[in-house]
């Protein structure tokens, strides 16, 4: 009886110390596995961190545009940066800051070369920008285009009759209250506001053709009349140049510019700012005029796409 519960304890003995081995195994194999993932995960991140290729995002309605020049400023004062690529997921928005940047981006192109990189929308201002960088590349499914000016405004005046509201206006110009919601709009002020936009929209193109004209393959009158087009149809009418995603294009101009090192993607950051009243009550009325621009129309003239 002693000999067979003896046999009993090197048995439990013996499964302990192996199933103790087994444990160690596993144990060194998780701790290692863990630490290649670090690793792997380290090393993606020192490749993003360390990368010569900067990513800057436009990203919505575009309103002003002094954080999308400061970040670019910031990508053109880096010494480590030799590539930008402006990544842009925009409807367009207010003619002059939209100007403002295309400025900003055809300078700094002549000093580091500048991609851009379209995302879901790229379209009126967010194509016009897009078309200051040397080369453009979208998703297939990236909605491009819609080359031209829009400029609405709401005629009230019978629902001011109705309500029995009646409003007084006092100016001095017989256009100073062009866009006035308690009246209809005569045909003198409309073909004043039309030539407006006429001359604005002719600045869209030229611009477009300064850069692009050579790749364009019809007239820009014609490809400039609103029209929404796909990534695919977009490089065949020589509008963008590749259909490739951010990461693609990435790689892409890692390989052309034949930097060295792992590829990586750079994201610039929004400069952070020290607390101003001034900026506070700044940053409260852009929040105002996007909540009244969500439920108005538009009264300035604005490359804007709206489907």
């Amino acid at each position: 009886m002693s000999r067979e519960r003896s046999k009993g304890i090197v048995g439990i003995f013996i499964l302990v110390t192996v199933l103790f081995f087994i444990f160690i195994l596993f144990a060194f194999y998780t701790v290692s596995q863990l630490k290649e993932t670090s690793s792997m995960g380290s090393d993606l991140l020192n490749a993003a961190k360390n990368s010569p290729i900067a990513v800057i995002t436009l990203d919505g309605e575009i309103k002003e545009s002094r954080k999308i020049v400061e970040m670019l400023l910031s990508a053109e004062e880096e010494k480590d940066i030799k590539a930008i690529i402006l990544r842009i997921d925009s409807p367009g928005g207010a003619v002059a800051p939209t100007q403002e940047i295309y400025e900003e981006v055809k300078r700094i192109d002549k000093i580091k070369p500048i991609y851009a990189s379209f995302g879901s929308v790229a379209a009126s201002g967010g194509y016009y920008i897009g078309a200051a960088t040397r080369r453009i590349y979208a998703n297939a499914g990236s909605l491009t285009g819609s080359i031209g000016v829009i400029m609405q405004m709401a005629d009230l005046s019978e629902l001011f009759k109705f309500a029995k509201y009646k409003q007084e206006t006092i100016k001095a110009g017989r256009y100073k209250d062009i866009g006035n919601p308690g009246r209809s709009m005569t045909d003198e002020e409309r073909a004043f506001l039309t030539e407006l936009l006429a001359g604005t929209h002719k600045q869209f193109m030229n611009d477009i053709v300064a850069v692009r004209g050579k790749r364009l393959k019809k007239d820009i009158t014609e490809l400039a009349q609103g029209q929404i087009f796909h990534g695919y149809e977009a490089k065949e009418l020589g509008l963008v140049d590749e259909v490739a995603s951010l990461w693609q294009a990435g790689r892409a101009i890692h390989k052309e510019l034949k930097f060295k090192g792992k590829f990586g993607l750079r994201y610039i950051k929004e400069p952070r700012r020290k607390f101003s009243f001034s900026d506070f009550l700044q940053e409260t009325e852009d929040t105002m005029t996007s909540l009244k621009d969500k439920v108005s129309t538009k009264s300035s003239p604005a490359f804007l796409y709206q489907p």
